[in-house]
């Protein structure tokens, strides 16, 4: 590695029908909401390429299970790389479930070299890209901080550090309303700083699916998510009713 990087690492399964999105099923059939995922990591890593236009990021899969990395083949920007994160090895006892696989993944894109490492979620393709150059900006900046962008469902759709502090995600309820503020109360246990980006949304409701629908492919402070605006479309879906036209 020549200068160093923020790495952030997507928390990523491979698009399969029956095991991705399945919250949004119904409005979507199993099938459509595979392929809306492979659309959300498409708009994702272009989003990541292209804030790493205006700042020194490296984009990545953080995935699993292992043994699904041909999955990925034809749905990522160029230049993605991926890491597998499936929580295997040696963790404190306090961190369980995702929390795993979280962890992992920051370990390994430290190790890897690079200077800062953030996980960010898979369900968020509208995200301002200024966001992910903010977070980067945040984490090159001196002293030691933690960088939290947290998701209107009380969860967080992005965690940043220069550190893998696995306290982070220490004993802490996950797909609930109080992951973001466990973490705030992990970060001030650690005595770090922690610096907030504007709050977002995840695409994993009827509700989130709705205003995705109506912004993705327009104009705004967001990302403009093509993939998700094509994809979309190819469904036919009416917003308001969520009725699918016949194919």
């Amino acid at each position: 590695m020549n200068a160093p990087t923020c790495a952030i690492g997507v928390m990523a399964k491979a698009p399969q029908a029956g095991r991705s999105k399945t919250r949004l099923c119904p409005p979507l059939h199993p099938e459509q909401a595979a392929a809306l995922s492979a659309a959300f990591l498409r708009d994702i890593t272009e989003n990541l390429a292209l804030a790493g236009k205006s700042a020194p990021i490296t984009g990545l899969i953080a995935y699993a299970p292992k043994g699904y990395e041909a999955l990925f083949d034809g749905i990522l920007a160029d230049g993605t790389g991926l890491l597998l994160a499936d929580g295997t090895g040696e963790m404190p006892d306090n961190v369980q479930g995702f929390g795993r696989c979280l962890l992992h993944a920051m370990r390994d894109m430290l190790a890897a070299g690079h200077a800062a490492a953030c996980v960010l979620n898979s369900d968020s393709p509208t995200l301002p890209t200024e966001y992910l150059i903010r977070t980067a900006e945040l984490l090159f900046a001196p002293g030691e901080r933690v960088v939290l962008g947290p998701a209107e469902d009380g969860g967080y759709y992005l965690l940043g550090a220069k550190q893998a502090h696995a306290h982070l995600f220490a004993d802490i309820v996950w797909s609930t309303d109080s992951v973001a503020d466990a973490t705030r109360a992990r970060v001030q246990e650690l005595g770090l700083e922690l610096v907030e980006l504007p709050v977002w949304y995840d695409v994993d409701d009827r509700s989130a699916l709705t205003r995705l629908i109506e912004e993705a492919g327009r104009r705004g402070p967001h990302f403009l998510a093509p993939a998700s605006r094509a994809a979309l479309d190819a469904m036919r879906i009416d917003a308001a009713k969520f009725s699918l036209a016949a194919e």
